[in-house]
C-alpha cells in the first residue's frame, strides 16, 4: 500500500461558492448539516485506508529568501489516505461531499514519497 496526502480545493471566487453564498442562512445550515453527515459518512466507509483524519486550514504564510508574507490559495482542507495506487486513491474521492454537497472546487491526490536514500544520512 502506498500513502496519499488529498488536498480539498476550494475558491471564493468560484461560481459553486457565490451559489453557496446567495443561499439563505436557513438554507445554508440544512446543506451544511446534510453535507457534514454525508463526510462523516465518507470516514466511515474509507476508514480502514484513513491514516490521518486530517481536517480544514487556515490561514497561509509563505516562507521564501525574501522573508514571510500572507497569501491565499486554494487549499481548504486534508487528509492523509493509503491505497495501491493513485488511481485507487483519487477514486475514494469520487461524488466527495466537499464537492458534491459543498461548494468545494475537488480533491487533489498525490502520493507521499519516500525520502531517497541519501537524504537519510
Amino acid at each position: 500500500m502506498k500513502t496519499f496526502l488529498a488536498i480539498y480545493t476550494g475558491s471564493a471566487a468560484s461560481p459553486e461558492r457565490a451559489a453557496w453564498d446567495r443561499l439563505s442562512e436557513e438554507e445554508r445550515q440544512r446543506r451544511q448539516a446534510a453535507g457534514m453527515k454525508a463526510w462523516m459518512e465518507w470516514a466511515e466507509r474509507h476508514r480502514a485506508v484513513i491514516v490521518e483524519g486530517g481536517g480544514p486550514l487556515g490561514k497561509t504564510k509563505r516562507v521564501s529568501s525574501a522573508g514571510i508574507s500572507d497569501i491565499r490559495n486554494n487549499m481548504a482542507a486534508y487528509v492523509i489516505v493509503r491505497a495501491e495506487s493513485q488511481e485507487a486513491a483519487a477514486r475514494l474521492f469520487e461524488r466527495h461531499p466537499h464537492f458534491s454537497l459543498f461548494p468545494g472546487d475537488g480533491v487533489e491526490v498525490m502520493e507521499c514519497l519516500p525520502i531517497p536514500e541519501q537524504a537519510k544520512r
